[in-house]
């Protein structure tokens, strides 16, 4: 499997040459050996949508990989999960409320720790997804950044399933418009733009996604 994903890495780099975004590698389908094998081939970022499941699989890894490798999550945080989330994960994509926000940061002081979130976009107003909208994320942004314990990191987005090319192109530049006026309005950096999934990396990489949140395409042969 290794040789896989590294032939698979290679690949994807080519396709969406001269972007750089960091490659997350979305492990929730695959198990420990698919991390490990991952690792081997270069990769030192990996996601998960499932606290539970992910505490799992990290606590069996090697403690070369535990300690030298980032984890994410980004799915969906339920607020019950919100303590072992901060104690697990580096990332989390899926900060999507402002009362989340505030139960992140409550427990990342708890223990002493600054938990990078991004926050969650919405920008196609998706009744079965979570996240801000463009008007929610403006009116909350101020309040979420004076949060302590927490460092918002960035925007995540997630973009419709259905969506054809040139909706998504629009989708993702709209989330880099967002980015731009927060930016603007409140004098802030947001450094990373998590977008882009197997079958939408190449346009949200050439949107300026600063993170690929990658599964299948890399380990899988001929993705």
């Amino acid at each position: 499997m290794e040789n896989i994903i590294r032939q698979n890495i290679l690949h994807i780099r080519e396709e969406i040459e001269p972007s750089k975004p960091n490659i997350i590698a979305v492990t929730k389908y695959f198990d420990e050996n698919a991390i490990i094998a991952a690792y081997k081939a270069g990769l030192r970022d990996f996601a998960e949508s499932r606290v539970i499941e992910a505490i799992e699989k990290i606590s069996s890894l090697p403690d070369e990989i535990r300690e030298n490798s980032k984890f994410h999550l980004i799915g969906h945080l339920q607020t019950n999960k919100v303590r072992k989330a901060v104690s697990a994960f580096d990332f989390i994509h899926s900060a999507d409320s402002v009362k989340l926000a505030q139960m992140i940061s409550q427990e990342a002081l708890r223990i002493g720790k600054v938990q990078k979130v991004l926050l969650q976009l919405n920008n196609a107003n998706e009744e079965q997804k979570f996240g801000f909208s463009v008007e929610e994320l403006d009116k909350s942004f101020e309040q979420i950044s004076g949060l302590k314990g927490i460092e918002i990191a960035g925007l995540m987005n997630m973009a419709p399933a259905n969506a054809s090319d040139s909706e998504l192109e629009a989708l993702f530049k709209d989330v880099m418009s967002t980015k731009n006026q927060i930016e603007k309005k409140y004098g802030f950096v947001l450094k990373e733009i998590s977008m882009g999934m197997s079958r939408d990396y190449k346009i949200a990489a050439c949107a300026g996604a600063t993170m690929l949140r990658i599964g299948r395409k890399l380990f899988i042969n001929g993705g």
